[in-house]
C-alpha cells in the first residue's frame, strides 16, 4: 500500500527523517518496500502571471508574452494556444530542470529573446489522467491566485514522499492511512490523532427522515453482515477542493467530482470502501442485497457488460442489478451532474464471496482488494459518519436525518488474559509490565490491570491468544533488542512410524522381486472409465471433478490406480520394452457424497503391473513374498469369486487375509489390453495398504532346530475339477493338528486314467513333534482324520 507522508502526518507526529521512519516501521512489523520522492528531479519552477500577449513578428504559431514572476518580469516565447492575459501559470526559470532531464536555458526563438518556459503537467512529471482540469495539449492554468514567484512543487503536491508498505493479510486495519498512522504513533511513541467527526442532520420541506425515501433489504445476510446507508439532499456536484484532490492523487486515485472523491477519500483514509447511488435512478427507492440470478446481465461503471450467476452477491433495486457487491457499481445508478439526492452505502461483505466474484467476472478493484482482507464490520458506521462530515464540509450536500443500519452479525472484541512472566519467558526478556501495558494502550487495547486482561478492538481480529500479545510487545520493544540465546529443551530423536517402516519394507520387497517404482497422476480423464470397460453404474465412475483443470485429460481425481498403471505399461510397450515389472504406492479419492459436502475419502493402494515372461502365478508369488516379509502369509487366501470388468473372467481372484478382502489379482481382460495398445498378456494386482498393515507385523518368531526326525507321507486323491487346492490345503491343516509340519503340492494331473470332470492332486505331508520321536500309530491316526475331512468337506477319494 502506498501512503503519502504528508497525509500520514495529519494523524500523528513523525519526529524523525524518512529513512529512520522507514527503518522503525519495518522493525515494528509494517515492512517498508521503498519510498518515492515526488518531484525529486524538478527544480526552478515558480508561479507567474501573464501580463501581456503579443504575436511573434516572424512566426504565426508563436506569441511573445510578458510574465510577472514576483521579483521581475520575464519575456517568454510560447506556442501555447490556451493562455490569456491574467492567467496564473507555472514558469520554468532559466536553469530549471524538468521531467526526463529537460533543462531550461535562455535563448532566442525565431529571433526573439525567450527567458524561461511555461509548463504543462507532463513537463512537471505528472500524469494528466490525475489532473482532470489540465488541458489535453497546453499550459496548465492555476485555478487559484498563488503568490507570484513561489515554488510550484508544493502546489502540484511534489513536496511529498510516497512510502510503499507491504501489508500482510492478517492486518486489514493497516490497509488505510489511519491504520498505518496508528502503527506509526505506537512505533514512534507519539500521539495518535483521530479525526473529530461531527455533522448536522437536516429535514427538508419534502422529506423529514431517511425512512420516507429509502429502504434497504438484505436477503443474503451470510454474505453481507453489515449494511449502513445515509441520504444526502440538496446535492451539489462539482470538483472537490484541492487538498482532497492532492491526497487522492498521492494514493494513485484520479479525482472525479466531490461526491465520488469523498467515497474514495474515506476508502483510503479509513480502509472502508463506499459507494454512492443516484436516488432518482433507484427503482422504488429501495436497495436489495441478494444473490444474482444465473445468467443475469448488468453493465458496470467501466462500461462492460458482466454475466452473473447465483454464487455472486449483488446490489439491486426493485427492477435490476445496480452493482456487484464489493467490486463495482452499475452504470445505470451512477451519480450524475444534475443529481439532487443520493444514497451512500458503507457495507461489509464476505471476503470469500468478493474474491470469487472478482475472479469470475475478471474485475479487480481497490474496493474488492480491501474486502478480500476481511474488514471490520464495525468500521462501516464510522466510515459513513466521516463521509457525511466531509460532504457537509466541502458543500457536496446536506445529510438527511436518520440512518439505515442492518447489523446481522456484530464482531465482538476479543479478551485475552496475559501474564508478564510468561511473555518474558516466551521472548527471553525481562521487560517490565508497565512497558507492556503502555504498548497495549498505544495500540488502543483496553487493559484491565487488576485481572490482567487485554481487550483487543474489533479491527484487530488477529489477536486471539497470549502469544499474539507477546508478539505485539516484542515488535514495539524492538526485535533488535531481543537477546540472542541458544535454544533450550530436551532433544528428541526422530523416527519413522510403523506405517512408514512398512512402506519402506514394501518398496524393498518389490525391488527385490525385480520391480521398478512408477509414479502416475492423481488427475485423470473421465475417458479412462470407458477404457477400463466400467459398467455405467460402477461406483468408480463417481469421481471428484476439478473446478480449474489443466485440461480434460486431468479433470477428475482418480478413483482407481488401474488406469495409471495400465497407461504406464502401455507407454513401456510402445517403446518396445519386452519385460516390464512396475509397482506404485499411490492414493485414490472417493467422494463421500455428490455434490461434495466434505473432503473425499483417501485410500492408499499398492498397485503392481507386469507383462512379458510372466503369468498369474508369477504375480501371486510376488504377493506371497510380501506377505511372508510382513508375517501374515499364513492368513493369505485367494477367492476366485470376483467380478471386475477389466480382468480376465477366468484368471482373477480376491486377495484375502483371514476373512478380510484386501485387494485383487488377475490377468487384464484382452479387450482392455487392446484399449491400451498392449499386445501381450498383462497382469495386475491392487492391495489396500491400510488393510494390509492391520495384519502385518515385525514380530518374527523363531523355533530351535528340531531334535527329532520328521516323518513324510504322500497323499494322492481325486477331486472335482472345480475344487480349489486352497480349500484342500485348508482341510489338511485343520485336521493335521500340531503334528503336521508342512504341506506341499507336488502334482496335479488330468488325463486318460482320470474320469472326466475330475483331477488328481498329490501332496507331500511332513509330520514332526518337538518333544519326541513320532510313532506309526500317531501318524496313522492323524492321516485318518485328514482323509475323513477331505472326503467329507471336499468330496475327495484316495487315488488307487
Amino acid at each position: 500500500m502506498n501512503i503519502s507522508m504528508k497525509w500520514l502526518k495529519d494523524y500523528t507526529e513523525i519526529n524523525c527523517d524518512t529513512k529512520t521512519f522507514m527503518d522503525k516501521m519495518t522493525m515494528s512489523g509494517s515492512n517498508v518496500e521503498g519510498v518515492e520522492v515526488l518531484g525529486e528531479e524538478i527544480s526552478g519552477v515558480v508561479v507567474g502571471k501573464i501580463l501581456e500577449i503579443e504575436q511573434h513578428p516572424d512566426a504565426d504559431k508563436l506569441v511573445v508574452t510578458k510574465v510577472d514572476v514576483g521579483t521581475e518580469v520575464k519575456q517568454i516565447v510560447t506556442g501555447a494556444k490556451n493562455i490569456n492575459v491574467g492567467d496564473i501559470v507555472p514558469i520554468a526559470m532559466p536553469g530549471a530542470e524538468l521531467a526526463e532531464g529537460l533543462k531550461i536555458k535562455s535563448g532566442k526563438l525565431r529571433g526573439v529573446e525567450s527567458d524561461g518556459m511555461m509548463c504543462s503537467v507532463e513537463e512537471m512529471g505528472l500524469d494528466p489522467m490525475y489532473w482532470p482540469d489540465a488541458p489535453e495539449h497546453g499550459i496548465y492554468i492555476f485555478s487559484e491566485a498563488y503568490p507570484l514567484g513561489s515554488d510550484c512543487k508544493p502546489i502540484f503536491g511534489l513536496d511529498d514522499q510516497i512510502v510503499e508498505f507491504e501489508i500482510t493479510s492478517n492486518r486489514p486495519d493497516c490497509f488505510s492511512v489511519i491504520g498505518l498512522a496508528r502503527e506509526a504513533a505506537a512505533t514512534l511513541g507519539t500521539d495518535f490523532i483521530y479525526p473529530e467527526v461531527s455533522f448536522t442532520e437536516v429535514e427538508t420541506d419534502q422529506v423529514k427522515h431517511i425512512d420516507e425515501v429509502a429502504k434497504v433489504e438484505v436477503l443474503a445476510q451470510d454474505l453481507c453482515p453489515r449494511f449502513v446507508a445515509k441520504v444526502l439532499v440538496d446535492v451539489d456536484i462539482k470538483p472537490s477542493p484541492k487538498w482532497m484532490q492532492d491526497k487522492l492523487r498521492s494514493a494513485g486515485i484520479r479525482p472525479i467530482n466531490n461526491l465520488v472523491d469523498i467515497t474514495n477519500f474515506v476508502m483510503v483514509e479509513m480502509g472502508q470502501p463506499m459507494h454512492a447511488y443516484d436516488m432518482e435512478e433507484l427503482a422504488g427507492g429501495k436497495i436489495i442485497v441478494r444473490r444474482a440470478g444465473d445468467g443475469e446481465i448488468m453493465m458496470t461503471l467501466d462500461g462492460e457488460e458482466r454475466e452473473l450467476d447465483s454464487s455472486m452477491l449483488v446490489i439491486a433495486d426493485e427492477k435490476e442489478v445496480i452493482g456487484v457487491a464489493g467490486v463495482m457499481g452499475g452504470e445505470g445508478s451512477k451519480v450524475k451532474d444534475n443529481t439532487g439526492m443520493i444514497i451512500l452505502e458503507a457495507a461489509n461483505f464476505s471476503p470469500a464471496s468478493v474474491r470469487k466474484t472478482s475472479k469470475k467476472i475478471g474485475l479487480r478493484t481497490d474496493a474488492s482488494t480491501k474486502f478480500e482482507k476481511h474488514l471490520d464490520p464495525n468500521n462501516a458506521l464510522l466510515a459513513m459518519e466521516r463521509a457525511c462530515q466531509l460532504a457537509e464540509m466541502i458543500g457536496a450536500g446536506k445529510v438527511l436525518k436518520g440512518t439505515i443500519d442492518i447489523d446481522a452479525e456484530s464482531r465482538k472484541s476479543t479478551k485475552v488474559a496475559y501474564d508478564p512472566d510468561r511473555i518474558n519467558s516466551l521472548l527471553g526478556t525481562d521487560i517490565p509490565e508497565s512497558f507492556m501495558i503502555e504498548v497495549f494502550k498505544n495500540l488502543e487495547f483496553e487493559v484491565n490491570v487488576i485481572d490482567r486482561i487485554v481487550e483487543a478492538p474489533t479491527f484487530r481480529n488477529d489477536i486471539e491468544r497470549e502469544a499474539d500479545l507477546a508478539e505485539e510487545v516484542a515488535r514495539l520493544y524492538g526485535y533488535d533488542k531481543l537477546p540472542v540465546t541458544l535454544a533450550t529443551g530436551t532433544p528428541t530423536v526422530g523416527k519413522k512410524s510403523f506405517e512408514q517402516k512398512m512402506e519402506d519394507l514394501t518398496r524393498q520387497i518389490m525391488e527385490d522381486c525385480s520391480m521398478n517404482e512408477a509414479m502416475t497422476y492423481s488427475f485423470e480423464s473421465p475417458k479412462a472409465f470407458d477404457k477400463l470397460a466400467l459398467p455405467e453404474d460402477s461406483q468408480d465412475r463417481v469421481a471428484v471433478t476439478i473446478d480449474n483443470p489443466l485440461g480434460e485429460d486431468f479433470s477428475v481425481m482418480r478413483t482407481s490406480t488401474m488406469n495409471g498403471m495400465l497407461q504406464a505399461l502401455s507407454n513401456n510397450y510402445a517403446k518396445r520394452n519386452e519385460v516390464v515389472r512396475l509397482y506404485e504406492i499411490g492414493t485414490i479419492y472417493q467422494p463421500k457424497a455428490i455434490p461434495l459436502t466434505e473432503l473425499p475419502k483417501e485410500s492408499k493402494k499398492l498397485t503392481i503391473g507386469m507383462y512379458g515372461e510372466c503369468d498369474f502365478f508369477t504375480l501371486k508369488g510376488v504377493l506371497e513374498t510380501l506377505f511372508e516379509a510382513m508375517n501374515c502369509l499364513e492368513l493369505a487366501g485367494w477367492d476366485p469369486n470376483l467380478e471386475l470388468s477389466y480382468l480376465h473372467p477366468g484368471r482373477k481372484a480376491k486377495v484375502m487375509l483371514g476373512e478380510k478382502e484386501i485387494g485383487y489379482i488377475g490377468e487384464v481382460h484382452p479387450n482392455v489390453c487392446d484399449a491400451y495398445d498392449i499386445e501381450d498378456k498383462a497382469y495386475v494386482a491392487v492391495i489396500d495398504v491400510a488393510s494390509l498393515l492391520k495384519k502385518a507385523s515385525f514380530d518374527h518368531k523363531y523355533t530351535p532346530v528340531p531334535k527329532y526326525p520328521a516323518v513324510t507321507r504322500d497323499l494322492a486323491m481325486l477331486v472335482k475339477e472345480a475344487t480349489l487346492v486352497g480349500d484342500i490345503e485348508k482341510v489338511i491343516r485343520q485336521r493335521g493338528g500340531k503334528l503336521l509340519e508342512s504341506v506341499e503340492l507336488f502334482d496335479v494331473y488330468q488325463g486318460e486314467q482320470i474320469e472326466k470332470g475330475f483331477k488328481s492332486v498329490a501332496y507331500s505331508l511332513a509330520f514332526r513333534s518337538m518333544e519326541r520321536t513320532l510313532k506309526e500309530k500317531e501318524i496313522n491316526k492323524t492321516m485318518s482324520k485328514i482323509l475323513n475331512g477331505l472326503e467329507t468337506v471336499v468330496g475327495a477319494t484316495l487315488r488307487q
